[in-house]
């Protein structure tokens, strides 16, 4: 049966920034289909809630308090994560996020520190990962983009060119490590995600709906239905590509 593929029964996914949004929702997707995870973020409770939403599922779960900006914090959650699984067989790079500003008070170490925390931190977790995958039965690595990195927008010179680059690394990876191991990227467009509706009030959120084709931000679900396909043998024939899911966007939405 075809929706047998995206079964993961057995298999083990490390997933990043897993606390809320994006990562949790990803998270509990891949449990549903009976992969084994490791989740991680910087707050235990958040990922401690997950890991039991998982278990919950019929699957083991684990989390982990992890800042991946400290590369000892990396190295120790993909450790961890082959001592108790024994394995990794999908990764979802999902760490990123940097706040809008102009390009003139964009200090160096602002576009420093969102290329660290967007496409730094997207290369050590992928190149301590990747090891351990050619030395199993491969893999599959998603990536979380933003349409941010393809479209180009005024406040976004930092975090745009740190997202557009870790889309373009990735698709680097998949050259070199095809077959056995893929590299795929999902650019989100506007995600109903605390970290962006705390900062929103309802005048601004349905300028920002207007602006969206599919006249809605996207939910957190939206992007893990995209994940569980890019991990699963469900796409198994795709690799160094970039799934755009963001409502159709062809502009920029953002309304500041």
């Amino acid at each position: 049966m075809l929706l047998d593929r995206f079964r993961m029964d057995g298999k083990t996914a490390l997933i990043t920034a897993a606390g809320k949004g994006i990562g949790a929702a990803c998270a509990r997707a891949l449990a549903e289909c009976g992969c084994n995870v490791m989740v991680a973020a910087r707050t235990e409770s958040d990922i401690e809630s997950v890991a039991a939403e998982a278990r919950a599922l019929g699957v083991r779960a684990s989390a982990l308090r992890c800042d991946m900006t400290k590369r000892e914090d990396i190295e120790a959650l993909v450790a961890a994560t082959m001592e108790e699984f024994g394995r990794i067989d999908v990764l979802i790079n999902n760490v990123g996020g940097y706040p809008p500003m102009p390009a003139l008070k964009t200090s160096e170490k602002a576009f420093n520190d969102a290329f660290k925390f967007n496409a730094t931190t997207a290369f050590i977790t992928s190149r301590l990962v990747i090891p351990h995958m050619l030395a199993g039965e491969g893999g599959s690595v998603v990536a979380i983009s933003s349409a941010a990195g393809r479209v180009p927008a005024s406040g976004f010179v930092a975090y745009g060119t740190s997202k557009a680059a870790m889309t373009f690394m990735m698709r680097n990876f998949a050259q070199e490590f095809a077959p056995k191991i893929r590299f795929n990227t999902i650019a989100v467009g506007s995600t109903a995600t605390t970290a962006l509706t705390n900062f929103l009030d309802d005048k601004t959120r349905s300028l920002m709906e207007d602006s969206t084709p599919m006249k809605r931000l996207a939910e957190p679900e939206d992007i893990a239905m995209a994940a569980i396909y890019l991990a699963s043998d469900a796409g198994s024939y795709v690799t160094g590509k970039v799934l755009e899911v963001d409502g159709g966007l062809e502009w920029n939405n953002w309304p500041f």
